[in-house]
């Protein structure tokens, strides 16, 4: 900080909306955070309309700056008969303050549809049972936000319902955007404020990092309200001071004391997402019984299912390994929860199979979790669970299509509504949308848009969807046509809805609101919470994914087919591991209805790869994926194992990590132990460049790791035109 600066008053901004208050936030919560270190601020707060969902991102990116993050949300109370009673702003001072919080957005969400949410003064004044805590919000500090201009006789009003349902917690927003009725407003305040005693504090209700953003925020609204830009009128914002502004020209706008009062609020705000600590359901096991025991002795007795004739020693080493890992990261309460579902659904007769990296696992084979043998593949157990990654594994598991409500109704009878509920899927802006949405904004022949949208599946920048719009016969010099490219590209990634997870549920010990608030879905009978798989996997937080996958239906139906044939049951199990004449029938490409090998680009591959035991068949299905075929892993594959050219290896250390697929990197975990070993990764970095793979497309390019890979090969002697693949 200069010497000027250090001149001006202190300043946290304590209003501050993301793009998670969607269609009126337009910067990223990690703009935000950004954006506030560079000017100085001494503490931001992410304080979006009745929701948490954009504060675990801020969270992750004020640790990455060491920004003081204050945790809140905003609403607008209703009054009994619909008309609007009064906004405020909460934040939380304590993890007891929080899970206030959280509930009291819970309460405001559940009793309204998807989208919406009604809080009233009596919610908060003479709350109902099972609410009555909720009375004063504890733990929190209130911010009341008037109207502009504010009018002294309602504000008198709500002032005093504040001081007398918040004693000593609450505080009076000033927020001076520059308009025309400034001084007003701020005469008003001030008076009503100090006739009750309560301290007047400064606000910059905040919707955008930068003033820049000003035409995004313009183009959501009018998203928002369904309109063009140029039918919002007075509904847009009437300039562009709703960014986070430097600290000269906010020691310009407000009185001193106001700025100062901000310091005290954020310095009474002490609680971090990092105090969260989840806890896993507890009825899994009997009284007197460990989870840890309980894990042993159900692995071991399913062992003993698996290998009748005695256990391998192999698999016994590596049942007491990972046993031995889980019990040292505290995961048993995890697989015990899957396994019940699991037995659950086994009990029931419905079909089920995890799958995923819960293939590497012996715990999981012993468990009935998967099917597959771990001794068949050499997947990095790494990838499943590690100390390094210091958070639970993800083990998916499908279910028959047509029975697995079954199974999310018995997790909402086992752990009831308040302890469990999907994760939230933020449905995100893709070119199509982003284009659909600005272009409408913008008022943009509707034919043109369709058309325009229509053609372009993918662009990474406003340049490039320039040069796009040339092909689609557009003028690209009309300032319209400009401005279109760069909303269009700004929109891209922006969030523009919660929907629900596909399968993935969070189960809690007490109550799940008191952790992250939950929402009705569209679906009838389902509830959400307001995060993320990525979110959720930031914090630390279980998920369990129940999915649903028709061709489970199918065999299940083929092995009651064969089992009235057989006159016997014929269970999944029952199958040979092996079978010459499936595998001629693959490698002739006679797969059709075949899962996983079925299409056109499998069905042309088989032939020429010609498997002939299971790990072939591993190999096939990994190959004909975008990152082996863009990275030119194929064709070297096929040579080599036709036979056309020889296997070799760049070193000893390749060898060890690429000897099963011939020298050519195919799988992600091959790609792992190549960053470790050839350049440098520890196995945390080596999982976090694993993670960046599968999420590209949507988190963007994996450009930032070029350096570290292609040089941290060179610098160990490997080939460029290796480590150029290795990175393709």
């Amino acid at each position: 900080m200069d010497l000027f600066s250090a001149t001006l008053p202190g300043y946290a901004e304590l209003q501050c909306y993301s793009n998670f208050t969607f269609l009126r936030g337009a910067s990223h919560a990690e703009e935000l955070i950004e954006r506030a270190e560079r000017l100085g601020y001494f503490a931001i707060a992410v304080t979006d309309e009745c929701s948490l969902a954009g504060v675990v991102r801020a969270h992750v990116a004020a640790k990455k700056t060491g920004v003081h993050l204050l945790i809140g949300a905003h609403f607008q109370l209703t009054n009994a008969d619909g008309t609007p009673a009064l906004a405020f702003t909460a934040l939380a001072q304590t993890r007891d303050g929080y899970g206030n919080l959280s509930e009291l957005i819970t309460l405001a969400r559940t009793r309204t549809a998807k989208g919406t949410y009604l809080l009233t003064p009596h919610d908060l004044a003479r709350p109902e049972a099972p609410y009555a805590h909720l009375r004063g919000l504890p733990g929190c500090l209130i911010i009341l936000s008037p109207e502009y201009p504010a009018k002294e006789e309602r504000l008198d009003s709500q002032v005093e319902w504040l001081a007398d349902t918040f004693d000593d917690r609450c505080w009076v927003a000033l927020t001076l955007h520059a308009r025309a009725m400034d001084d007003i407003h701020r005469g008003i305040v001030e008076y009503v404020a100090d006739k009750h005693g309560v301290p007047v504090v400064a606000t910059g209700a905040v919707t955008m990092h930068v003033r820049s953003r000003k035409p995004l925020q313009d183009t959501l609204t009018a998203v928002r309200l369904n309109r063009s830009i140029a039918e919002c009128g007075f509904d847009l914002a009437q300039n562009a001071e709703q960014h986070l502004r430097p600290r000269l020209r906010l020691a310009n706008l407000y009185p001193e004391r106001a700025l100062i009062e901000t310091l005290n609020v954020a310095s009474h705000c002490t609680f971090s997402l990092d105090e969260l600590r989840y806890e896993y359901p507890d009825e899994l096991v009997s009284e007197g019984v460990t989870p840890t025991a309980y894990l042993r002795q159900e692995t071991y007795i399913g062992a003993h299912r698996r290998f009748p004739e005695g256990i391998p020693h192999n698999v016994q080493i590596q049942i007491e390994h990972e046993l031995a890992l889980i019990a040292d990261l505290k995961y048993e309460p995890y697989f015990l929860t899957v396994y019940d579902l699991v037995r659950f659904a086994r009990n029931e007769g419905i079909l089920c199979q995890g799958r995923g990296s819960a293939a590497n696992s012996a715990v999981c084979y012993c468990l009935g979790v998967t099917e597959v043998d771990p001794a068949r593949s050499s997947m990095l157990f790494e990838r499943f669970i590690s100390k390094e990654r210091g958070e639970p594994p993800d083990i998916d598991v499908d279910f028959e299509h047509q029975r697995r409500e079954e199974v999310i109704q018995y997790i909402y009878r086992k752990y009831t509504r308040t302890r469990a509920a999907l994760a939230a899927a933020v449905t995100t802006y893709r070119p199509k949308s982003a284009l659909r949405d600005s272009g409408k904004a913008l008022g943009v022949d509707p034919v043109i848009v369709d058309k325009v949208a229509k053609a372009h599946h993918w662009f990474d920048s406003s340049a490039d969807l320039l040069n796009r719009f040339v092909e689609s016969g557009l003028d690209t010099s009309a300032p319209m046509i400009q401005q279109w490219a760069q909303l269009a590209a700004q929109l891209l990634g922006f969030p523009r809805h919660l929907s629900q997870h596909t399968g993935g549920f969070v189960i809690a010990r007490g109550k799940l609101s008191r952790l992250v608030p939950i929402e009705n879905a569209a679906m009838v009978d389902r509830s959400v919470i307001q995060w993320d798989k990525d979110d959720l996997e930031a914090l630390g937080l279980l998920k369990i994914d129940v999915l649903a996958l028709g061709m489970l239906s199918a065999i299940r139906r083929t092995l009651d087919l064969v089992s009235q044939q057989r006159g016997e049951p014929f269970e999944i199990q029952d199958i040979p591991a092996e079978d010459p004449n499936t595998y001629e029938m693959i490698c002739r490409a006679d797969t059709v209805g075949v899962f996983q090998i079925e299409s056109r680009a499998q069905m042309s591959m088989l032939p020429r790869l010609q498997p002939r035991e299971f790990y072939d068949l591993v190999i096939e299905v990994a190959i004909v994926r975008p990152g082996p075929v863009q990275g030119g892993m194929v064709h070297p594959y096929l040579r080599r194992r036709q036979r056309l050219e020889p296997v070799s290896f760049p070193s000893p250390d390749m060898e060890t990590a690429l000897a099963r697929t011939l020298g050519v990197p195919i799988f992600q975990e091959q790609v792992m132990q190549v960053a470790m070993l050839a350049a440098g990764f520890s196995a945390g970095e080596a999982d976090q460049l694993r993670r960046s793979m599968a999420a590209w497309k949507r988190k963007g390019g994996l450009q930032h790791y070029y350096d570290r890979i292609v040089n941290g090969m060179l610098e160990r002697g490997y080939e460029r035109e290796f480590a150029e693949s290795i990175f393709a």
